[in-house]
């Protein structure tokens, strides 16, 4: 079985926000090996159409950033969007009933599958199909944008706290 994982980085005042907090070597290779080790990943539109940039190469980009890529493009992905028409390579799009479909991944699939986007999360939360969140807390304050958790946070038990590179710690919780 599957265990869905929501986890992004995040500001100290509890905002995400991927232009404002800059990831440096240590933390860009961290996040690399973690997508390459998942199962998949579950996007909501915003978050999909963003993470789209790894789809092409750019001539520009560094080894590191073509190991993401790689990685990135590996993995399979679901999209739930209600306005989206079409999706790219190794991707499906969820409809309507993403409820039944993601319980069907849950249930086919063995390993991690990460959620991507607040709003997604929040809906997945709120059916209780979350499985676990990391909040890899950076030491800036942003002041605005997107809060991590989009609605009410869930009751949560701390699980384990990791001090990784550039000043990041990352606390998991996991459903109270």
């Amino acid at each position: 079985m599957a265990k869905l994982v929501f986890g992004m980085n995040q500001s100290l005042d509890g905002y995400v926000d991927h232009e404002a907090m800059a990831t440096g070597p240590a933390l860009f290779r961290h996040w690399t090996e973690h997508v390459d080790g998942l199962a998949g990943s579950i996007y909501g539109r915003r978050i999909y159409e963003i993470m789209r940039y790894w789809d092409e190469d750019r001539p520009e980009w560094s080894a590191a950033e073509r190991a993401f890529a790689t990685a990135w493009r590996r993995q399979p992905k679901w999209v739930v969007s209600r306005s989206l028409k079409s999706v790219g390579a190794n991707a499906t799009l969820l409809g309507e009933d993403f409820e039944a479909a993601i319980r069907g991944l849950k249930e086919k699939i063995s390993g991690e599958i990460a959620v991507a986007g607040p709003k997604l999360a929040q809906g997945l939360t709120e059916l209780g199909l979350v499985d676990e969140y990391r909040l890899y807390l950076h030491p800036v304050v942003l002041g605005s944008g997107t809060p991590f958790f989009a609605g009410p946070c869930p009751p949560l038990k701390l699980v384990s706290t990791d001090p990784l590179d550039e000043g990041v710690i990352r606390l998991t919780y996991v459903p109270a």
